[in-house]
C-alpha cells in the first residue's frame, strides 16, 4: 500500500505532542489521567516504567493506536495527541497509516511474522507505508545490517536466527527509512555485546542529528545512564500517569 501524507508541511514545533490527553484505557493498562509531553525534533526523552504492558500501551498512545478518551456527557475528546503537527484523531485510516510510516518502533514482543523470512519482516513496514523504491530500501537495510553486526540482510525465518541476531534485525527495522520518531520499549540490554550496544547509540545519535525525536521507555535507568545528558527530559510512568 502506497500511503502519503499529501499536503503536510513542516509547520510544527514538536514531533510529538500530548496535550492534556486522556487515554481510552482501563485500570489494567495505561491510567486514564491527563498526559502532557512535548518533544522537539532531535530530542530524546526517557520514560521509566517497569510494567511492560503499560509501556506498550504508552507507545501505542503516542502512535495514535490507543485513542484519546471521549467525555460521555459532551462527546468531546479529552485532550489531543499529535505527531508532526497532525492530530491522530482527525486522520482517516490511510493518512494515519502513512504517518505511522514515519515512526520506527522497538517493542517488547518484537512482532516478527514467523511465516515470513526475516528480510521481509524488516522491509515490510517501509514497503507498506511509503513509496520508497524496493532496491533503495534493500540497500539501506544491508548497510544497517552491517552496522549492527549482521553480514547482510538475513533471509532465514525468524526462528532460525539466534536471539542476538533477532535483536540486531529489530534495530535494523526500527531505523529503516529515516524515521521522524522512534518509540523504543526497553531497546537495549546491558548483557548485550558492547559492539552492539555502541552501534545502537551511534545510529540513535545519527537519527537525532537528522531531526528524529526519540521516546525511550525502559525498566532500568542504568540502560540509558551512559547516554543521558543535561537537559534531557525524564519521566516515570506509573499509576498516576506520566510524572517528572
Amino acid at each position: 500500500m502506497d500511503n502519503t501524507l499529501t499536503g503536510m508541511g513542516r509547520d510544527y514545533d514538536f514531533i510529538l505532542k500530548l496535550d492534556e490527553a486522556v487515554p481510552s484505557s482501563d485500570s489494567t493498562g495505561l491510567p486514564p489521567v491527563k498526559y502532557n509531553l512535548f518533544v522537539e525534533p532531535g530530542e530524546c526523552v526517557f520514560v521509566e516504567c517497569r510494567d511492560e504492558f503499560r509501556s506498550a500501551q504508552f507507545a501505542d498512545f503516542c502512535a495514535g493506536i490507543l485513542p484519546v478518551k471521549e467525555d460521555p456527557a459532551t462527546g468531546k475528546r479529552r485532550g489531543a495527541v499529535s505527531c508532526m503537527g497532525l492530530d491522530w484523531a482527525e486522520l482517516d485510516e490511510r493518512r494515519a497509516n502513512a504517518l505511522r510510516g514515519r515512526i520506527g518502533r522497538i517493542t517488547v514482543e518484537s512482532g516478527w511474522i514467523d511465516l515470513y523470512e526475516m528480510h521481509l519482516n524488516i522491509l515490510w513496514p517501509s514497503l507498506h507505508h511509503s513509496r520508497a523504491p524496493y532496491d533503495r530500501l534493500v540497500g539501506e537495510a544491508v548497510k544497517l545490517c552491517q552496522s549492527f553486526g549482521l553480514p547482510g540482510l538475513p533471509t532465514q525465518l525468524p526462528e532460525k536466527l539466534s536471539a542476538l541476531d533477532r535483536k540486531r534485525a529489530e534495530y535494523v527495522r526500527a531505523f529503516m527509512n529515516n524515521p521522524s520518531l522512534l518509540l523504543l520499549e526497553n531497546p537495549v540490554s546491558l548483557t548485550a555485546p558492547v559492539e552492539l550496544y555502541n552501534a545502537f547509540f551511534t545510529e540513535l545519535t545519527a537519527a537525532r542529528e537528522r531531526g528524529c525525536a526519540v521516546i525511550w521507555v525502559g525498566a532500568e535507568r542504568s540502560a540509558w545512564s551512559g547516554y543521558l545528558q543535561q537537559g534531557m527530559q525524564r519521566f516515570r510512568l506509573g499509576d498516576n500517569g506520566l510524572l517528572k
